[in-house]
């Protein structure tokens, strides 16, 4: 009688024991997401890889969670490399490479802003008359009080017209008188504008002659007075 009861007893025991370490089996499994199919090597890697991915995520932008999360999932990766061991898992598994973040779009060309437009050159001054009166130091007669040297650094040449002597003229209007000397000899002449031109003045051949040096077409060292 007593010999059945201390078999029983054992046989308890013994199932108890298996009970037992099924439960813990099955908790380890929940606990890890690892179950039957997951002991093969392929699928321990998987999870160690996934872990691993996690823990470098959590390195690369932390928070204030990161490292309670961290130490989570390290005793996790320690229970896979566990029974990676036992399963004979050999390969070595790492984290991914961190993938690079997205270039920013580049900037759109900005218009460059409309240059304004060129302004015209100013047109010279013309030389103020001598508010005195008399020659201006550069009239080489100086006997006309009025006069008034025009067109300087200029050269004078000729237009034709079969006329008495006369000039046109881009500057002064039509019936301004005008004293025309050339310095290379000397030689004067007293015109009125009777056209206009494009240049500041030109004489006609009749005008011309009175004052150009022989062979010459055209007079150099002019100086050129309004006088009227």
């Amino acid at each position: 009688m007593n010999r059945r009861r201390r078999t029983t007893g054992r046989g308890r025991k013994v199932f108890l024991g298996v009970a037992a370490a099924a439960l813990l089996g099955g908790a380890l499994a929940v606990g890890t997401g690892l179950g039957n199919a997951g002991e093969s090597c392929a699928g321990l890697d998987a999870a160690l890889r996934n872990n691993l991915n996690f823990i470098a995520g959590q390195q690369a932008n932390p928070d204030a969670l990161s490292e309670a999360r961290i130490a989570n999932r390290q005793a996790v990766v320690d229970l896979i490399q566990q029974r990676r061991a036992t399963a004979g898992c050999t390969a070595e598994v790492r984290a991914d490479a961190p993938v690079p973040p997205a270039a920013p779009p580049a900037a759109e060309p900005t218009t460059a802003p409309a240059k304004p437009p060129a302004q015209p050159p100013e047109a010279p001054a013309q030389p103020p008359a001598n508010p005195g009166g008399g020659s201006n130091g550069n009239d080489p007669n100086g006997d006309d009080p009025s006069s008034e040297v025009i067109c300087k650094g200029g050269t004078v040449t000729l237009f034709n017209e079969d006329a008495g002597p006369a000039a046109s003229s881009g500057t002064f209007p039509i019936g301004t008188t005008l004293k025309v000397t050339n310095l290379d000899n000397g030689k004067s002449v007293t015109v009125r504008v009777t056209s206009p031109s494009g240049s500041c003045v030109l004489l006609n051949d009749a005008a011309f002659e009175q004052v150009r040096e022989p062979g010459k077409f055209v007079i150099r060292r002019p100086v050129v007075e309004r006088i009227g």
